[in-house]
């Protein structure tokens, strides 16, 4: 357990952007939520700050509860919802997983394909080409 964020701290971490975490805030809230583990700033220039992982519980769990320590993940690995799943409800960390994931799978693209085409396939969704339609359709938002 931690101790709960103040009143200014928890302003800063809800105004956060929700897909990528960066903060805005004074020197010192930023410099009291990096040592609180709540952010961390990007080594190089501008030297932006952003949510950890605890930073983005801290926003998803209301001001009341305590924070617990992350439980583990199953696996760890992301994977595309291609059907079946037992809860489909997407939560903001879903969100973030699956826009990370899109990302990824843009720079594979972009460093497979001749040329750094953005805009084809790469060999790796055409060799798993459910779960390639399974990322692409969810970070459309369908």
């Amino acid at each position: 357990m931690t101790r709960p964020p103040t009143t200014a701290q928890r302003r800063v971490i809800n105004a956060a952007d929700p897909l990528t975490g960066r903060l805005r805030g004074t020197d010192a809230q930023l410099a009291a939520l990096v040592k609180r583990g709540l952010a961390f700033r990007h080594p190089r220039p501008p030297h932006e700050h952003f949510l950890t992982p605890a930073g983005h519980r801290v926003r998803e769990t209301p001001a009341e509860e305590p924070v617990e320590a992350p439980a583990p993940a199953e696996s760890g690995v992301f994977a595309a919802r291609v059907g079946g799943e037992e809860s489909a409800e997407s939560t903001p960390a879903r969100l973030r997983e699956v826009h990370g994931a899109w990302q990824g799978l843009l720079e594979l693209r972009r460093m497979t394909n001749p040329g750094g085409a953005r805009d084809r396939p790469c060999a790796w969704e055409r060799a798993h080409l459910v779960r390639a339609a399974a990322l692409a359709l969810e970070a459309a938002g369908h």
